[in-house]
């Protein structure tokens, strides 16, 4: 089944609904669905160019032959970028020394960000993130503590989920880091165990539906009301377990903040990625964070990103002829 959206405005009404009074802002917006298969001419081969998923997946990838090109449905070894851990950080070390690993593979991989539990300061919780931070600085790791921010926030905050690079973590909504043009998907403890111990872990490339957004939200509708409609009309498992791909001129009219909300909640979706191209509206993004008093994203980085963007623009979006599911 190919899977195409077409989006007029960001929500919704279900189709044969009565009108109601009161109404929510995106439920009174013009509005736009197509759920179709692909008409003849826009008939993609199966083994044309990639996704932008597949390109993100293929970057990270461990031990590949010569030409090959990582494809939907693919397993292959991944080295992603960093692997986030927040207060289950505290149930992954005891796999972690269960495998009889005693250091970490690349000490700047993991991230350590406390959030999920902050309000408890009983002493078995004290005592829990004291030993996650003693763990982090033991091992030399990047660590977060309690009132830092939600983690997923922190790593795009920060600059560690970055555009065009893969980043996991072992909590459901790691998805959230699409909306800044990162692969952002979950992995289990075990999972985070195995990278913390060889920077690496197996990863099978899910299938990857496309999204196509068009025209601009209205007044009072925001992100969440884009996902939160999507859920509701598309609720019989259309994108369970893929990754889902944002394009069109809907996408790139959203703010960072909604697509991050966007991506964010693809896991309510029930799918394993929400990711959005890198565009001028990323790179103006990070360029004012670059910008602030006490940055901490470098603008060395960003003026490397938006070079890389503006020279290398195939890079930063998936090839014409790539195949969806």
């Amino acid at each position: 089944m190919s899977f195409r959206l077409l989006v007029a405005a960001a929500a919704a009404r279900r189709v044969g609904t009565a009108p109601r009074t009161h109404r929510h802002p995106a439920l009174a917006a013009r509005r736009e669905f197509v759920f179709t298969a692909p008409r003849a001419e826009e008939a993609v081969p199966q083994h044309g160019g990639q996704t932008l998923v597949e390109k993100i997946a293929q970057r990270h990838a461990v031990g590949l032959g010569a030409g090959e090109a990582v494809r939907s449905g693919d397993f292959i070894a991944i080295r992603p970028r960093h692997v986030m851990t927040h207060d289950n950080t505290g149930a992954v070390i005891p796999k972690f020394r269960s495998i009889g690993a005693t250091r970490l593979a690349d000490a700047q991989q993991p991230v350590f960000a406390l959030d999920h539990d902050i309000q408890n300061t009983s002493a078995k919780n004290m005592a829990k993130y004291h030993g996650i931070e003693q763990f982090a600085q033991t091992h030399g790791s990047r660590f977060y503590p309690a009132g830092r921010g939600i983690a997923h926030q922190v790593l795009v905050e920060e600059g560690l989920a970055w555009p065009g690079s893969m980043v996991v973590g072992s909590d459901s909504h790691s998805n959230m880091y699409g909306g800044v043009g990162c692969l952002g998907t979950p992995v289990v403890r075990t999972d985070a165990a195995a990278i913390w111990a060889t920077a690496q872990t197996w990863w099978q490339a899910p299938p990857v539906a496309r999204v196509e957004l068009r025209g601009a939200l209205p007044p009072g509708v925001v992100g969440k009301d884009v996902i939160v409609a999507l859920c509701a009309l598309f609720s019989h498992d259309e994108v369970l377990n893929h990754a889902v791909e944002f394009v069109g001129a809907g996408a790139h009219a959203l703010p960072i903040e909604d697509r991050l909300a966007i991506s964010n909640m693809t896991t309510e979706w029930g799918a394993l990625a929400g990711l959005f191209a890198v565009d001028d509206v990323t790179l103006r993004w990070y360029e004012s964070c670059a910008a602030r008093p006490r940055a901490t994203v470098s603008a060395d980085a960003v003026a490397a990103l938006r070079a890389s963007f503006e020279a290398e623009p195939s890079r930063w979006i998936a090839d014409r002829d790539a195949a969806y599911a």
